[in-house]
């Protein structure tokens, strides 16, 4: 079959990309089109040779979601509403104010969290009466039982942060919150629950504040409050940062999950940094789905689905990536500046297996039957075996 020649009044932009290979596969799309976006998603525009069938879309960005703003600070998520297939995680991006308050509220679900920037003043009471206050910057964490209600205050600046739900349909506009308690119920109730007379409910909020604008709080000692049950006898807080990353030829990463953080028993994650030209190594995770949210540069992702399905992504700053359970994938760091991201499952352990671990440590002889593959490969593997360690799970990133 003939190539369709192009018609010399069909000039191209060089600046412009357009849906052809180098084979000379595809044609020139001359529009509509948005043309900015195709050039933030190259691998989607023209995919790799290797991409093939059908694979459902693992991408979706902050930037394309509702913004709810309020005084005090805003908010935006991803659920299963704008990525369908992401049904183990929810994620919800917020930032307060200096003094913005994210009322005080709980929920059905566990709440995992990271502080992008900034600081802020978290606050909690467990079911046994024992509570918890403290304050967090960039890096940290915290971490809240279902149920267990609490409540984040911006400090000097503001802040920013990541919040992420063990259930892919959860939404932060449908969560438990006082305010709206107090709202739907009588005030001879709340006048007789509280022992106090109806006239101090005559102001409360006629529907959920959820975000509202107060003044930034004293010290951690001007607001604690001393329960007789004492503090919580596992921190809501961890500091990511503080802790040593296991350090690969091609990037870094720091795991966190029930072993260090003892508290996080739904959600495990890993914070990895990959440098230009590294790649996370080829792998699966044996346990769960994997909810990714990019921090900082530009990276490729290729999803093997099995039955010769295979997709590949561009992500960028504030996308968020999703891997179905057991599919092989691995991320390339396409840009000039490290890529930092965040990737989370539903679980209380990280796990995940090496492509690379596995072949080195199974017979070469079925390796080699099995791939057709020379003795260059299964040499190397060879090499791989011992630098390999099995927690953290990570082996390299090789060049």
């Amino acid at each position: 079959m003939e190539k369709p020649k192009r018609n010399e009044n069909q000039s191209l932009n060089p600046e412009i990309p357009q849906p052809i290979r180098k084979n000379g596969e595809g044609f020139i799309d001359k529009g509509p089109r948005d043309v900015m976006r195709d050039m933030e998603n190259p691998d989607m525009l023209v995919p790799p040779i290797t991409d093939a069938g059908l694979v459902a879309n693992l991408r979706f960005s902050f930037s394309d979601t509702h913004m709810q703003l309020n005084y005090g600070g805003w908010s935006r998520e991803i659920t299963v509403r704008e990525l369908p297939i992401a049904k183990t995680l929810a994620g919800v991006n917020m930032s307060l104010t200096p003094g913005g308050v994210r009322e005080l509220h709980w929920h059905q679900q566990a709440e995992w969290s990271y502080m992008i920037w900034g600081r802020a003043r978290i606050s909690a009471v467990n079911q046994n009466g024992r509570n918890f206050l403290a304050d967090v910057g960039p890096g940290d964490l915290w971490y809240f039982p279902p149920g267990v209600p609490h409540s984040i205050q911006g400090l000097e600046g503001g802040c920013e942060f990541l919040l992420v739900f063990d259930d892919g349909s959860f939404s932060d506009l449908n969560t438990l919150s006082i305010s709206d308690w107090f709202a739907h119920t009588p005030k001879d109730v709340l006048s007789a629950n509280f022992g106090v007379p109806e006239s101090a409910f005559a102001s409360i909020p006629s529907q959920q504040v959820y975000i509202y604008q107060d003044t930034v709080p004293g010290s951690l000692a001007s607001q604690e409050v001393a329960s007789p049950q004492g503090t919580v006898p596992l921190s809501f807080k961890y500091e990511l940062l503080a802790q040593p990353p296991v350090k690969t030829s091609g990037g870094s990463v720091r795991i966190v999950d029930s072993t260090n953080f003892p508290i996080s028993k739904t959600v495990a994650a890993a914070l990895v940094e990959i440098e230009p030209g590294g790649m996370r190594e080829l792998h699966w995770h044996p346990n769960n789905d994997e909810w990714q949210y990019y921090l900082t540069g530009q990276g490729r992702m290729t999803v093997f689905a099995g039955n010769g399905a295979a997709r590949t992504f561009d992500y960028r700053a504030g996308d968020v990536g999703y891997v179905p359970f057991a599919f092989g994938h691995y991320i390339q760091n396409t840009g000039t500046e490290p890529l930092w991201f965040l990737e989370m499952f539903k679980a209380d352990r990280f796990e995940d297996v090496s492509l690379n671990q596995w072949m080195a440590l199974s017979p070469q002889q079925l390796v080699q039957s099995n791939l057709k593959v020379g003795p260059e490969l299964t040499d190397a593997l060879h090499k791989t075996k011992s630098p390999v360690v099995k927690y953290p799970p990570y082996t390299y990133y090789p060049k």
